[in-house]
């Protein structure tokens, strides 16, 4: 069972921010509207209600949330 509980929608962004993140890193002509994707994401996942939380005011929270987001990220391209 996991620590933390993370709403679906922090995990959506955290994913959708590696995502983007990851395809910033292959050329290609869409490279503004890609940072600017990544900007916005950076902002939601920030702000998110869920960081000013008991459990979400830990630093190991925010790693726990990378550590979740990439673990799905597989079985979320397979689909």
């Amino acid at each position: 069972m996991d620590r933390f509980r993370f709403p679906d929608d922090l995990i959506r962004a955290q994913q959708d921010w590696l995502d983007t993140y990851r395809a910033l890193a292959v050329p290609c002509p869409r490279r503004t509207e890609l940072r600017r994707r990544l900007l916005r994401l950076s902002v939601r996942i920030e702000a998110h209600p869920f960081w000013s939380t008991p459990a979400g005011r830990t630093p190991a929270a925010r790693v726990e949330l990378r550590r979740q987001a990439r673990g799905a990220w597989p079985r979320r391209r397979a689909q």
